[in-house]
């Protein structure tokens, strides 16, 4: 069986912002939401039975495992439309478009919609591994006796919250500073990096003006 093409047909996305900015009272999923009904809005697809809705977030709540199956069922489109989580730093949005079209392409299915998702002005804050420990502890008591000797355990220093951290957890450098030690051994220029990038924006430019 031959792959079938598969093209990008159309899209639709919120602007991008500063953090803790307009969107500093938003979550992931309202802003999923808000993206995927201005899509369900434009092209008409109210009531349409996607063949599938890939999306995700790197930075989510525990609250939010399902996150893409959730806001699907929120949303205009027929709730029976297939949807599932993709979670790729820094190339969520571009893998489900992989798979969707990898979908297509497999006629497995006629049409679907890929996406991503991803704030910091609403950081999944954590509490720690002590104070956890002593949660589940807590729970599995079975006396009120039993409580109270877990409860005198607690400190203040527990209430400290795990913070998410812009590092990879095996070198604790950003992926900026990965970057920076790449383009020094390879000896890439800060000017070769810059035009490269003025000629992806030239490209994308000629490609719209070519339809």
């Amino acid at each position: 069986m031959e792959a079938r093409p598969a093209a990008i047909l159309g899209g639709n996305r919120t602007p991008f912002a500063r953090q803790n900015g307009p969107y500093a009272k938003a979550s992931n999923s309202d802003l999923l939401a808000a993206a995927l009904e201005g899509l369900v809005a434009r092209y008409g697809l109210q009531g349409q039975r996607a063949g599938v809705m890939a999306a995700g977030a790197v930075l989510k709540h525990s609250r939010d495992f399902n996150l893409t199956r959730e806001v699907v069922l929120g949303s205009s489109l027929d709730p029976a439309t297939p949807a599932h989580d993709v979670q790729m730093a820094c190339g969520t949005g571009l893998e489900t478009v992989v798979q969707v079209a990898n979908k297509i392409a497999l006629n497995q299915i006629d049409w679907g919609i890929a996406g991503g998702t991803d704030t910091t002005s609403d950081a999944p804050l954590a509490v720690g591994d002590d104070l956890r420990q002593l949660l589940i502890r807590l729970n599995a008591a079975k006396t009120a006796q039993q409580r109270l000797k877990i409860l005198t355990r607690f400190r203040p220093k527990h209430l400290a919250p795990e913070i998410p951290r812009n590092e990879e957890p095996r070198t604790g450098l950003s992926m900026g500073d990965h970057a920076a030690i790449t383009a020094h051994e390879w000896g890439i220029t800060r000017e070769a990096q810059d035009e490269l990038a003025v000629a992806s924006h030239t490209n994308l430019a000629a490609a719209y003006e070519r339809g």
